[in-house]
């Protein structure tokens, strides 16, 4: 088996664990809601997220994928140890945040590694002031409003239904209300698992072509159009990985998204649930690589806000806001540090 094979095999290996580790640590996004309510136990909310999140293969494209692989980094800079070194990176800063139960964006950590290791290369190749050059500025304008935008219409959304379900149902008794959005939670809870398998598995499997294309197994023109024979490969691990990686979940950060942020019942968990999905159902069609993280939360905030604003636990979402500044400098930061580490090893890196 040749070196380059290898090395490909340790870069896709690599990706799909990232791709689990997302799963592992965003299973919160997922079902924090619905087993905050008590709508489901926290292993058939599990269940129900990992199914949905596998689901989302067969409904919401490729437009994310295609944005990651080839729309962020200029592709000639980019080689199987950038790559991996930008998966270290997002890796590494995944584990750290969720020993802390912090609810950070996974997908921000990708692109900060990725986008990390590839100005670490630029840097030792043709010197600083060819960092900056790698960056493909449309890919990351969107990115960057949307870590801004993606929240603030989780809130809008969020905060909208509340007050529309509490006018409509203000004549109903609260066991009434309780028990309808019960069951209208698993709908909901089903949509935005929907939302989050579909953008986030994708961006993995951006990286995943990446890999491909810069390894030589893929041609530019498969690049381009649709991956060519290796479409529903890529689509189906990346799917399973972040799948089981969201069976297996992550409790400490379920805790902080269920109930630090704010106390929710199942109209609140329905209506935080259902404003994170059509945000991401929109901007996964969209292409625009946005944090699930960030639009569950500022939709639980939205919800938690029409209470009361001391219905909001303020220290907390303060936590998780400076997460969300650092997410992307330190996890580039951290990929530039294993880049430099790899090409001392190997110096055609």
């Amino acid at each position: 088996m040749s070196t380059g094979l290898v090395l490909l095999l340790i870069t896709v290996a690599t990706a799909l664990v990232f791709d689990f580790l997302n799963g592992f640590h965003d299973a919160a996004n997922s079902i924090a809601t619905v087993v905050s309510t008590r709508v489901l136990s926290p292993r058939l909310a599990v269940l129900w997220a990992a199914a949905f999140n596998f689901l989302a293969a067969f409904f919401l494209g490729t437009a994310v994928a295609k944005m990651i692989g080839k729309g962020m980094i200029q592709l000639d800079i980019v080689t199987q140890y950038v790559v991996l070194a930008g998966l270290l990176g997002a890796i590494v800063w995944d584990v750290l945040t969720w020993l802390l139960g912090l609810p950070t964006s996974s997908s921000h950590a990708l692109i900060g590694g990725y986008a990390g290791a590839a100005m670490a290369r630029a840097m030792i190749l043709h010197g600083w002031r060819a960092a900056p050059q790698v960056i493909v500025p449309g890919g990351w304008y969107k990115t960057l409003i949307f870590i801004v935008v993606a929240p603030v219409m989780g809130f809008v959304l969020g905060f909208g239904f509340m007050v529309a379900i509490s006018w409509i149902f203000q004549r109903k008794s609260p066991r009434q209300v309780d028990k309808l959005f019960r069951k209208l939670q698993l709908l909901s809870a089903a949509a935005y698992s929907l939302g989050h398998g579909g953008n986030d598995a994708q961006k993995t499997m951006g990286i995943v072509a990446g890999a491909l294309y810069t390894a030589g197994v893929m041609r530019p023109h498969d690049f381009a159009a649709n991956w060519g024979r290796w479409h529903w490969p890529i689509i189906l691990a990346a799917h399973a990985a972040i799948a089981l990686g969201t069976y297996l979940g992550g409790w400490r950060i379920v805790h902080t998204m269920g109930s630090k942020i704010t106390k929710l019942k199942p109209v609140g968990g329905f209506c935080a649930e259902a404003a994170g999905a059509i945000t991401l159902f929109g901007t996964a069609l969209a292409g625009i690589p946005v944090s699930t993280t960030h639009t569950i939360t500022g939709a639980i905030v939205g919800v938690g806000t029409t209470q009361r604003l001391s219905g909001v636990r303020w220290g907390v979402a303060t936590r998780i806001v400076w997460a969300w500044i650092l997410t992307i400098p330190a996890s580039a930061l951290v990929a530039m540090l294993a880049f430099c580490v790899i090409r001392l090893f190997r110096p055609e890196a």
